[in-house]
């Protein structure tokens, strides 16, 4: 079942993603100030833009109405949930003591590769697609999850945390994009279904480098 492959894939590094220094520190309010401004800029300013751009590139190349329908939708609330993002991190964040979020930071090159991998994947095939695509939501999901349950009460960050939370039912959507991802996989022949999984097993690499650019903030020569 590919349910339980793409599963199997995910949670050794979903795990490494909770647990990774930036998350941790998130929770804990010991992270440092310079790497969540970073983490905000990269992802409102670019990584967001560009997942909305290829759910809504999907949606125009999608050959079911359904699966269009549905990746339009998306391509709608993905953009809204920057926006909100932005707005509320820029309100709090002289409240928080951290930096307010530069109006064009740059694109680190691990976002901007990121980005691009959406893009690619989007104008690939509707397979690549959703095998691209799934991660993001999938992670984002029980990243969330996770700052919610385990963050320490209080603590520097709990307000940015409380915000950070997506919309309620958001769960069902994870759910949806699954059985999207599922419903394209069985028609797409065997040469489809791993064209999605190697995009799948891509992006949720993705998921881990994007901490952990936010984490180290790499000091680029030029």
């Amino acid at each position: 079942m590919l349910r339980d492959r793409l599963t199997r894939i995910a949670e050794p590094v979903l795990h490494r993603v909770l647990d990774h220094p930036f998350w941790a520190g998130l929770r804990s309010g010991t992270l440092p100030g310079e790497a969540l401004t970073h983490f905000v800029e990269q992802d409102t300013g670019h990584l967001l833009p560009a997942y909305a751009r290829a759910l809504a590139r999907s949606a125009a190349t999608a050959p079911d109405d359904a699966h269009a329908a549905f990746w339009a939708r998306a391509a709608t609330g993905t953009f809204q949930a920057r926006d909100r993002l932005s707005d509320a991190f820029t309100e709090l964040a002289p409240h928080l003591g951290v930096k307010t979020p530069a109006d064009r930071a740059p694109a680190d090159p691990l976002a901007l590769a990121h980005c691009s991998f959406f893009l690619a994947a989007a104008a690939a095939s509707p397979a690549a697609a959703a095998g691209a695509l799934l991660p993001m939501a999938w992670f984002n999901q029980r990243v969330s999850q996770d700052l919610a349950e385990r963050h320490t009460p209080g603590s520097r960050y709990a307000p940015w945390i409380a915000l950070y939370q997506p919309a309620e039912g958001y769960a069902h959507v994870v759910e949806r994009c699954l059985a999207v991802a599922e419903e394209i996989a069985e028609r797409s022949g065997e040469d489809g279904r791993e064209r999605l999984v190697d995009a799948f097993r891509q992006a949720v690499r993705y998921e881990w480098t994007f901490a952990e650019s936010a984490w180290t903030r790499p000091a680029w020569p030029v």
